[in-house]
C-alpha cells in the first residue's frame, strides 16, 4: 500500500509539474522583478546557516549546563532538518529539474547562481522544518508567528533570486512541515537508544 501511495505522489508531482508549468514561469517571473533582492540575499542565506545553527547552538548549550530534556529538543529538530534536506536532495537528483533561469534565460535575472538541480527547495525545505519542529516544541505563539514568517520570507527570497519555481518551492514546504511532524514519532525511538 505504501509503494502504491509514493506512486501516486510521484505521479501528480510530476504531471503537475507539466500543467503548472505556465503559472511556475510566470509567477517567478514576476517575483523576480520586486527590487527586494537585498533582503532575499539575506534570508536566503538564513534558509542554510540557521536550521543549522539553531539546533547546534541549542545541543551545545544542553551539554554544557547537562539539559538533557533540551538536548532532547535540539536532537529532534537537528533530525528534523536532516532529513528534510536528504529527502530533498534525493528528489532534487530524482527528478533533475532546471533551475528556471537555465530553463528561461531571457526571462529571469539570477542573483545567485546555483549548480543543483531546482526541485524540490531545500532552503525552503530546511526552513520549514526549523520553523515546524520548533512549534512543536515550543507551542508558543511568539515562536510560531516569527519562525512561519521566516520560513515563507525563505520560500519568496528563493523565488525572487529566480533560483526556485513556486512548485519548488510549495514542495520544498511541505518536505519540511512532514518531516517535523514524522520525527515527532522516530525520535521517540530515537531517544531510547540516546537516552536510555
Amino acid at each position: 500500500m505504501r509503494k502504491i501511495i509514493l506512486l501516486l505522489f510521484i505521479t501528480l508531482i510530476g504531471s503537475s509539474q507539466l500543467n503548472a508549468q505556465n503559472w511556475d514561469i510566470n509567477t517567478v517571473e514576476t517575483i523576480n522583478r520586486w527590487d527586494v533582492h537585498g533582503l532575499s540575499r539575506g534570508l536566503s542565506h538564513s534558509g542554510i546557516i540557521l536550521p543549522i545553527g539553531v539546533p547546534t547552538a541549542m545541543g551545545i548549550y544542553a551539554l554544557i549546563k547537562k539539559d538533557q530534556p533540551l538536548l532532547k529538543d535540539a536532537v529532534y529538530i537537528g533530525t528534523t532538518v536532516i532529513e528534510a534536506l536528504g529527502v530533498t536532495y534525493g528528489l532534487k537528483y530524482a527528478f533533475d529539474r532546471q533551475r528556471p533561469y537555465e530553463k528561461y534565460p531571457g526571462k529571469l535575472n539570477p542573483i545567485n547562481p546555483e549548480d543543483s538541480p531546482s526541485f524540490p527547495s531545500g532552503h525552503t525545505a530546511a526552513a520549514f522544518s526549523l520553523a515546524t519542529s520548533l512549534s512543536i516544541t515550543y507551542p508558543k505563539w511568539y515562536v510560531i508567528a516569527p519562525s512561519a514568517v521566516w520560513a515563507c520570507g525563505v520560500g519568496f527570497a528563493r523565488m525572487n533570486q529566480g533560483v526556485h519555481y513556486p512548485s519548488d518551492v510549495l514542495t520544498g514546504a511541505a518536505i519540511g512541515v512532514g518531516c517535523a511532524f514524522a520525527n515527532v514519532y522516530i525520535n521517540r525511538w530515537l531517544n531510547k537508544i540516546l537516552f536510555k
